[in-house]
């Protein structure tokens, strides 16, 4: 694609306290093979020093800005804040989170299925996740997928390409046209926005790795873990957006199979702790999505966990104890997760 066939890219940063990562990020988008996009920072009062960077970068480049926050924000709340500074001339828009870096060809291969496909909204590609390769299982060299498609296939064949919003690119309209574009209830709001996007529009996917993300100790991530967000979150998507995309009988089934996994978990749980924080996060979650906390169900789970344990007493116990010490160490750590990957202040939920 040449300079003169370019769409305008707006990028947009959301930043807090990433003094270590900021220029590699920054550099990583100078060095884009793709050369019409801005970008705009957003520094959610940062006390470290990253603002004084972001700065400088803005000094030497004009296609870069850097707006200040008035008040600090909440992580997906400055997100949504970040995305509203877009350009008006923007065709497309790309997160790039603080802590993270995008590869030289990345704006270019995006945008150009983008191009491709005039009804793709959001466009994926591999993702390079600490050492692993994610976003993986969708076939070569298919580049084009329809909405209801790879959101049968996420929640049937359990293929996981959504990524994080830092490994994908929409559609600025998308953006523009959505109020605020992320739930900022959902600290997995990346996840659920491609849920109520791809029921209007289609998805595009590039097989390459594109872009890289950095896995944090001390994230919001961490937590996540640790507090098994992505169990109530799942039932959330099944609930909020599985009857846009399965069959009455596809639905019932695979929250059949959801709820007997989800009380299996809190049974193992139950046995690892106790701890209030994590039981009244499940409980309200499973009572306001409609379902309901049974004790009868969580005692059923616990007894699956020790008919384990009867079964193969080494391996389960030691399980239950690498996990045990695993959650106790992160939650020390950094107890209150302000930063980190995923639900973290200056990356996917920044």
């Amino acid at each position: 694609m040449n300079s003169a066939s370019q769409p305008l890219v707006s990028i947009v940063t959301p930043l807090y306290n990433n003094v270590e990562h900021l220029s590699e990020c920054v550099e990583s988008i100078l060095a884009q093979t793709y050369s019409n996009w801005d970008l705009s920072i957003a520094n959610n009062c940062s006390t470290d020093g990253s603002a004084e960077i972001a700065r400088r970068y803005a000094a030497a480049d004009s296609r870069i800005r850097v707006h200040e926050n008035s008040e600090f924000l909440p992580a997906i709340a400055n997100h949504n804040a970040a995305l509203r500074l877009i350009s008006p001339a923007s065709k497309y828009c790309k997160v790039v989170f603080a802590d993270d870096r995008i590869f030289p060809e990345c704006l270019e291969r995006m945008v150009s299925v983008a191009e491709e496909h005039a009804s793709v909204g959001i466009v994926g590609a591999y993702v390079l996740e600490g050492r692993t390769v994610t976003s993986t299982g969708l076939p070569r060299p298919n580049t084009f997928f329809s909405g209801r498609e790879i959101c049968r296939r996420h929640l049937l064949d359990k293929i996981y390409v959504f990524g994080s919003a830092n490994s994908l690119l929409y559609r600025a309209d998308l953006v523009r046209n959505r109020s605020p574009f992320f739930n900022e209830a959902n600290i997995h709001a990346d996840n659920e926005l491609c849920f109520a996007l791809l029921r209007t529009c289609d998805f595009g996917f590039v097989h390459q790795v594109l872009t890289a993300t950095r896995l944090r100790e001390g994230s919001l991530n961490t937590k996540s873990l640790e507090m098994q967000t992505s169990l109530p979150d799942w039932l959330h998507i099944l609930l909020a957006y599985g009857p846009s995309y399965l069959n009455d009988e596809e639905l019932k089934s695979l929250l059949d199979e959801h709820l007997a996994r989800y009380y299996r978990l809190l049974g193992k749980s139950a046995l690892q702790r106790w701890d209030r924080e994590f039981w009244t996060y499940h409980s309200t979650n499973m009572i306001k999505a409609g379902v309901g906390f049974s004790r009868a169900r969580l005692a059923r789970g616990i007894v699956e966990v020790l008919w384990d344990l009867a079964l193969n007493p080494k391996g389960t116990v030691e399980k239950l104890l690498a996990r045990r010490k695993s959650a106790s160490t992160k939650t020390r750590s950094n107890p209150d997760g302000r930063a980190g990957r995923r639900g973290k202040q200056e990356s996917s939920t920044q």
